[in-house]
């Protein structure tokens, strides 16, 4: 018989990731964002 309750946290533990990835590759774009990249990329 299957362990419904392992099988339950295991997907839950994945989805928790994935989240977490996600909301990384945000806050990493928003970074990106408002900081400029270099001096050279600034408009007079």
């Amino acid at each position: 018989m299957p362990d419904y309750r392992e099988m339950y946290l295991h997907l839950m533990r994945e989805t928790e990731k994935a989240i977490n990835l996600l909301i990384e590759a945000q806050r990493e774009c928003e970074r990106q964002y408002v900081e400029p990249e270099d001096e050279n990329s600034k408009e007079p």
